[in-house]
């Protein structure tokens, strides 16, 4: 019998899949709050390594307040220009000093941040493209010893706040992630004239589901209007093709529908980014800690990159909530649908949750009670394993966005 507060019960709602109407959107890497958030993401890595590497742990900090302000530019077919820079302020807390030894963390913050833009953002040029400055305060001493400093073996909760984790995806969901990560990875590898920044807003109605994609257009690797259709139209039948391979559903897809080409107004740009339009960014404003955005779900509003892997709430919760969903319908038959909130109590230890209460939508002629203890004994030995988590996220195994 677990000790851990933990409710399982069948939620009195259809399966997402099984409802009529639903909505599901993803914001690509390089989209202005992308871009913040995997900034931010990157320093706290960057952060946590140094920490370890310097002193033997992970020492308190959050950098989970990352702001984007929108830049210039005049892109033009072979090639335009940045008229004004994108800046970008990395704002937070960390502790620079540890028992008389100083901790560069702003260096650390800004080579994680032009690393990160580097791979991600190619064509932006750091320092010219994009000026990117680091502001991080010392953390509050409260906090610090709540943090667990002390060297308890399971930290106590910075926060008395929760995550939100559901499963499994239904085909809608899989289609905007997957769609969004191939055509930013393998897709992009063979197409350079498309930008980091891809949108995907997917509408299912019934058995008809609708992707909308905005696909930023890097002028640099097309000299006319006709090589922008084609790459628009390239665009579009790879997530037709992707999202045909995922369901029997009928499909269709639009790319770029704000396009006028008899104006000539079309989403070309020089960077392959929309921050160079006008566009600003934060972090947490875009996909959850599952890729994405689903008002169709629970959601917490909690930012989930750049807050630390050890004890903040925010984003272990967020994390943890959604592996355990994702186990849970992995290890368990008869389950449609699960949602996972885990709510924590400042000073609690992680592990010992507030409540986790599991939600779950049984397959037809399957009982709660006939799975309900196999729910809780999974439950219940994720949380008594909180602390892989953290191991998981400052190694990079974990997408926080």
């Amino acid at each position: 019998m677990s000790e851990r507060n933990i409710r399982v019960e069948e939620i009195d709602r259809r399966a997402v899949e099984d409802q009529e109407v639903e909505i599901v959107e993803r914001k690509g890497i390089g989209h202005p709050d992308s871009i913040c958030d995997g900034i931010a993401e990157s320093v706290s890595r960057a952060l946590s390594q140094t920490y370890i590497d310097r002193v033997g742990k992970v020492l308190h900090y959050n950098t989970d307040e990352t702001q984007l302000v929108a830049g210039t530019a005049a892109p033009a077919f072979g090639g335009g220009e940045v008229i004004e820079p994108i800046y970008v302020l990395i704002v937070g807390r960390a502790t620079k000093e540890y028992e008389g030894q100083k901790i560069p963390v702003d260096s650390v913050a800004l080579e994680a941040a032009r690393d990160y833009l580097a791979e991600h953002v190619p064509e932006l040029e750091f320092g010219t493209d994009i000026v990117v400055e680091a502001r991080l305060g010392e953390g509050s001493g409260d906090l610090q010893e709540v943090f667990g400093e002390d060297g308890a073996t399971v930290p106590m909760a910075n926060d008395t706040s929760f995550g939100v984790g559901h499963a499994p995806l239904t085909e809608t969901e899989r289609i905007v992630l997957d769609a969004e990560r191939s055509l930013n990875g393998e897709y992009a590898d063979e197409h350079p004239e498309l930008g980091p920044d891809v949108k995907l807003m997917g509408k299912r109605e019934g058995d008809h589901i609708d992707i909308t994609v905005a696909a930023a257009i890097v002028d640099n690797y097309v000299d006319g209007m006709d090589e922008y259709d084609e790459a628009v139209q390239s665009v579009r039948q790879h997530v037709t093709d992707l999202a045909e391979s995922y369901t029997d559903r009928s499909v269709s897809v639009m790319v770029n529908t704000a396009d006028d080409y008899e104006d000539g107004s079309i989403y070309l740009t020089t960077t392959g980014t929309s921050a160079e339009q006008g566009d600003d960014g934060s972090v947490g404003r875009g996909n959850r800690a599952n890729g994405l955005i689903t008002p169709n779900r629970s959601m917490s509003m909690e930012a989930t990159s750049g807050k630390n892997p050890v004890n903040h709430i925010g984003k272990i919760y967020n994390l943890l909530s959604t592996d355990i969903a994702e186990t849970v319908v992995a290890e368990v038959d008869g389950l449609r649908d699960l949602r996972v909130r885990l709510l924590s109590q400042i000073g609690r230890p992680i592990d010992q949750p507030h409540v986790a209460d599991v939600h779950v939508v049984p397959e037809d002629g399957v009982d709660l009670a006939d799975i309900e203890a196999e729910v809780t004994g999974i439950v219940d030995r994720e949380l008594a394993n909180v602390t892989d988590i953290t191991r998981r996220a400052i190694d990079g195994e974990l997408t926080t966005f």
